[in-house]
């Protein structure tokens, strides 16, 4: 159906290091007072979709899509509520090969876009309620909703490994995570003599996430991954005299085989570079 993740350098995945929320803010804050000065007093109506850039989005299959509200919180006399809008998204080729391969319901390398829209805006809050103090707010929710929606594509286990910044597309500057979990593939795989092999096996998983803000909105993306071929994931459980990429060629077509055996980097690569795309 689609292709491999286009090769490409991960020169703009996040780069890990201290941090603080004062660095994050300054890439919201870049835009200006003049920049912000559009959202006084709130949005109204539906909270925008948020759009995915980059062309490598056509290889991916939105599978979902919610509303909701992110938080809130009381600030003295003044209520933040953060509304959010989601896209949800699987990455076609590997989801249709594992479900022609092994029968098996979805994709473990999987994509988010959110908006968040905070209501009052940030620069509509009193003094001493501060843009840094919102964020935080922001970025746990963040990382809780995306935690829910790992375990909602089947990744358990999510713990975040590394936290960063990073510069997106649009010049903001990210707080930026690296978390790992783990995925679940179990189900029978055809082989040439007519027997079936049962595959149980715990696939290793990792996980990018950003969350930064737009000078409108918050924006939240990020993506989940194998840490390992899925072809030497079904080796496992085949037997030794069996190759998982030859039986795959044999059962299904070399296309199917090509987006199991994709290198894991690959898709790191695939995730950093949609994750900084959002808009």
């Amino acid at each position: 159906m689609g292709e491999a993740p286009r090769n490409g350098s991960a020169e703009n995945s996040a780069q890990f290091g201290p941090t603080t929320r004062r660095r994050l803010l300054a890439g919201g804050a870049a835009v200006g007072v003049a920049g912000l000065a559009g959202c006084l007093g709130g949005r109204d109506g539906p909270v925008p979709a948020p759009e995915v850039t980059s062309d490598r989005i056509e290889d991916w299959r939105r599978t979902d899509a919610s509303e909701g509200t992110a938080f809130e919180q009381s600030y003295g006399p003044v209520t933040v509520r953060a509304l959010e809008r989601t896209r949800i998204f699987e990455y076609a080729p590997v989801a249709d090969a594992l479900a022609e391969i092994v029968d098996a319901d979805g994709s473990p390398v999987v994509f988010f876009a959110t908006r968040v829209d905070l209501r009052p805006a940030i620069d509509g809050l009193p003094a001493e309620v501060g843009r840094d103090r919102v964020m935080s707010e922001a970025e746990t929710a963040a990382v809780d909703a995306f935690r829910t929606r790992l375990r909602n594509a089947g990744i358990e286990d999510v713990q975040v490994a590394d936290e960063g910044i990073t510069t997106v597309r649009s010049g903001h500057t990210a707080t930026a995570w690296r978390l790992t979990g783990a995925h679940a593939i179990d189900g029978a795989i055809p082989l040439p003599n007519g027997t079936t092999a049962e595959i149980d096996r715990r696939l290793e998983i990792g996980a990018r996430l950003g969350v930064w803000h737009d000078g409108t909105d918050v924006i939240v993306s990020g993506g989940a991954y194998p840490t390992e071929r899925l072809t030497a994931v079904l080796d496992e459980s085949l037997p030794d005299a069996v190759d998982a990429e030859t039986v795959v060629r044999r059962v299904a077509d070399a296309e199917t085989a090509e987006a199991l055996a994709t290198d894991p980097a690959e898709f790191d690569v695939e995730v950093s570079q949609l994750l900084i795309s959002v808009a």
